[in-house]
């Protein structure tokens, strides 16, 4: 059954209250990064001790991006007039000027490193609390090996929410990787609180799609059929982990024992931007072949491919979006996962926008 929902195509709003990733731990150096996160430019940095910073992107002086400057040890310097700030965002020298202005400050972000990634607080400081960060430890779990990317995505965030919570495209988009007609025929279960909502699905009894058989054979050798599963876990606002995988048909795996089988972990969070753009951070991790980097190696290129099919969707989803701003989306049942993520992300922003 369709159902109309004209909010659900055209809401760009965010919540500022929450951890937002901004950064792989790898990206952040003894230099000057800019990233722009819902709305706002950030200037980034690790102080020598290899601390991160993240400031206000704007010299107080005349505005001009402070990422254009440069650092003299901790210190970043304005690149026009020669400002000079510590990493509180304080102004600690003007040139010429014997007395500096208290006023003199660019505000300084609460900024963590957790699970690989480099998390940045957009709200209010007072609330920055870390257990708030989402869960997302198979990305640094010795338990599990893997890696990924960040990729620049023309959207609007919600729309890599949405395509990630049905993965029955996966069946058009990915034929020839990860998806076959079970993905888009399976029944699956959709359970939501006031913070997740969870999509899960089972097919049971079905030849592995390629992705699927050539991981399955790393670990087995085997060419018969499989029982395999997408357990999709949204918590708001912005963060998806998918628990995927085949193991041999009937040994056990929907009641939990999956050692005749191969398991996945695709680890999603996706950042504002701006409206129409977001930063989409993922990585693949495995609980099998630890130590073979060929084998993360590949994973990474092989979902790297898969990746980047969705993000010519997603793009041209946008532009679509944009030339038809009246048009409303018409929702199907394959929506209820989407759907939920939507509402309760909504709920945050309308709580916050009470006060």
């Amino acid at each position: 059954m369709a159902t109309k929902n004209t909010t659900f195509t055209m809401n760009e709003s965010f919540p500022m209250n929450a951890w937002y990733a901004v950064a792989w731990d790898v990206e952040l150096k003894h230099a000057l990064l800019p990233r722009t996160i819902c709305n706002k430019a950030l200037v980034l940095y690790r102080k020598l001790d290899g601390t991160a910073v993240a400031l206000e992107d704007a010299c107080w002086h005349r505005l001009l991006p402070l990422s254009k400057g440069n650092l003299r040890g901790d210190t970043v310097v304005c690149g026009y007039h020669g400002l000079e700030y510590n990493n509180e965002g304080q102004c600690t020298y003007m040139p010429s000027q014997e007395t500096i202005n208290p006023s003199a400050c660019v505000r300084s972000y609460p900024i963590v490193e957790k699970y690989r990634f480099v998390w940045v607080w957009m709200g209010d400081p007072a609330l920055a609390d870390t257990r708030k960060i989402p869960d997302m430890h198979w990305n640094s779990d010795p338990e599990w090996a893997g890696d990924g990317k960040m990729i620049e995505v023309k959207c609007n965030y919600r729309l890599v929410v949405d395509n990630l919570m049905d993965l029955t495209h996966e069946t058009f988009v990915h034929s020839e990787s990860i998806g076959d007609r079970n993905v888009a025929e399976a029944p699956f279960d959709v359970h939501y609180d006031d913070k997740t909502a969870t999509v899960t699905r089972w097919m049971r009894g079905i030849k592995p799609p390629p992705f699927w058989h050539r991981q399955l054979n790393k670990k087995l050798k085997f060419d018969g059929l499989v029982d395999r599963w997408q357990i999709i876990k949204f918590e708001a606002p912005c963060t998806v982990n998918i628990d995927v995988g085949v193991a041999i048909t009937n040994t056990g795996a929907p009641q939990g024992d999956r050692s005749q089988g191969v398991n996945g972990y695709v680890l999603n969070t996706i950042t504002p931007s701006t409206n129409q753009t977001c930063y989409y951070f993922w990585a693949f991790s495995r609980n099998y072949n630890l130590k073979d980097q060929s084998n993360t190696t590949e994973l990474k290129d092989g979902v790297t491919s898969i990746f980047a099919q969705d993000e010519i969707i997603l793009e041209a989803q946008q532009k679509a979006i944009n030339a038809n701003p009246t048009r409303e989306f018409y929702n199907l049942n394959i929506d209820a996962g989407a759907m939920w993520a939507r509402r309760i992300t909504d709920k945050l922003v309308e709580l916050e926008n009470q006060y």
